[in-house]
């Protein structure tokens, strides 16, 4: 079944919001984790999602830029992916909620939106594709936490690209950090700066904002 999926506009949004974050665990393997930021070739299906993961990350997790992967993969729950559409150049980063098994590790099994996201009909089935793991991302925390705030606030686009602007230690209880994000419509782009101040003992949010710049 085919169905069109509805994208309403974002609004630029500024709030107090007490927020923990829990990062990923990194591999007791090195020469795994080197692997993991490798771009590799592969192959795209789609899928409507479901309502139990195996990550416990539900699908509609950043406005569904969502995959699963194979269980083969050296990729982990949570994890940032950058998919790229060769035949056109379009670009998405999705975050890892499931996983298939039996899939080859170079497949991967995004969510429909996510799929269309990439400007192809859904009815092609399987689309040649790159993933690159986004491992700077992973590092910079705060940026991530942006990233799901930008996505949230604008899910009629889609982030392509990003970039770390500055860190400042205000005072021993309070660091700010500010990220910009170039995001992509069918209509235009734009680049979105994202400014988080949080306690860098607690790791808890004393305010974030985003806005266009």
């Amino acid at each position: 079944m085919f169905i069109n999926d509805y994208y309403g506009y974002g609004q630029n949004i500024y709030s107090f919001h007490p927020y923990t974050y829990h990062p990923l665990p990194k591999s007791q393997f090195p020469a795994v984790d080197a692997y993991r930021q490798q771009s590799i070739q592969g192959q795209a299906t789609w899928t409507t999602g479901g309502q139990v993961t195996k990550c416990g990350i539900p699908w509609s997790t950043n406005e569904y830029m969502t995959a699963a992967v194979s269980q083969n993969a050296p990729y982990r729950c949570g994890q940032m992916l950058k998919i790229t559409n060769p035949n056109n150049q379009r670009e998405i980063i999705v975050t890892v909620v499931d996983t298939v098994q039996g899939y080859p590790s170079n497949r991967i099994n995004l969510h429909r939106r996510a799929f269309e996201a990439l400007g192809v009909n859904p009815q092609i089935g399987v689309l040649n594709i790159q993933i690159t793991p986004s491992p700077q991302l992973e590092q910079e925390k705060w940026g991530k936490y942006l990233l799901e705030v930008t996505q949230t606030a604008y899910p009629n686009y889609k982030v392509t690209e990003y970039q770390s602007v500055e860190k400042t230690s205000i005072t021993n209880n309070q660091t700010r950090e500010v990220y910009d994000y170039f995001l992509q419509s069918p209509q235009e782009s734009i680049t979105i700066r994202g400014t988080v101040v949080y306690n860098p003992n607690t790791d808890r949010v004393v305010s974030f904002d985003i806005k266009e710049i």
